[in-house]
């Protein structure tokens, strides 16, 4: 049962952060300001800010002004539920002190993450306001609960990372890489911590490989087109964060 009420509260949230995308392109106050159609204006009514079920009774149209709504918005609504739901089930250890810290923390850090997954899809940008706030968060939990020596690997990773990142971007003259990505390195680095942060970039890059070869094969790109490298590092991220070590130990393996 509680699972249920997990999800729904990942909806609930995915449907703010679409809220927090449309500000963050359009400007305004999130708070102060209501919903509203993209498209003509109309002030949303509560009915039709249902999570995924008004973009499905309303068969994606604006009851206004009759425009299509975009499959963006039940997308990260469900994207949200089921990283939430699935990450408390991973990480839930009990009703303690640790246990809601972490859970707080952990779906504080997916928010931001999505937020930024979706917008630098879309525009290519990596916004300030959320790296700044994922590094503040990770830094400050890292230093809560982590001893001194652990804290020093961290550190270490969010260096390497980082600095891997801002090489790239000198290099190249950011070409290559955005200045974004070497802020959300900084914040990859005290999320995942060592060696966890080694397996989080080897699968942003393949996957980022791939992506791109697949992206030429259908003609979609060609090999000077701009991708961005957010969504990747993401993958990396939550790919290590959840099996990292799993990776890791199965290398080891079968290398050794």
């Amino acid at each position: 049962m509680i699972g249920f009420f997990i999800f729904l509260f990942g909806l609930i949230i995915g449907s703010f952060l679409n809220a927090a995308l449309y500000r963050l392109e359009v400007g305004g106050s999130l708070v102060k300001e209501r919903s509203r159609c993209p498209l003509c204006g109309h002030i949303l009514k509560w009915y039709e800010l249902l999570p995924v079920l008004s973009f499905l009774i309303q068969k994606r149209k604006c009851r206004s002004c009759g425009g299509k709504i975009s499959f963006q918005y039940p997308l990260v609504e469900l994207l949200t539920g089921f990283l939430f739901l699935s990450t408390f089930l991973y990480i839930w250890a009990g009703l303690s002190f640790q246990g809601i810290i972490d859970v707080v923390y952990i779906f504080t850090v997916l928010s931001f993450i999505i937020l930024i997954f979706v917008f630098d899809l879309k525009h290519y940008i990596i916004p300030n306001i959320a790296v700044y706030s994922l590094i503040t968060i990770s830094f400050f939990y890292s230093l809560y609960f982590y001893s001194f020596s652990e804290i020093l690997f961290y550190i270490l990773a969010a260096f390497l990372a980082s600095g891997f990142f801002l090489l790239l971007y000198v290099v190249s003259s950011g070409k290559w890489i955005g200045m974004g990505d070497v802020k959300y390195g900084v914040f990859m680095g005290f999320f995942l911590g060592w060696p966890k942060i080694l397996i989080g970039l080897f699968i942003a890059y393949i996957v980022g490989a791939l992506v791109g070869v697949m992206l030429m094969a259908f003609e979609k790109k060609n090999i000077k087109s701009e991708i961005p490298f957010g969504p990747f590092l993401i993958v990396g991220t939550l790919t290590a964060y959840f099996f990292g070590m799993d990776i890791l130990s199965w290398y080891l393996n079968l290398a050794y």
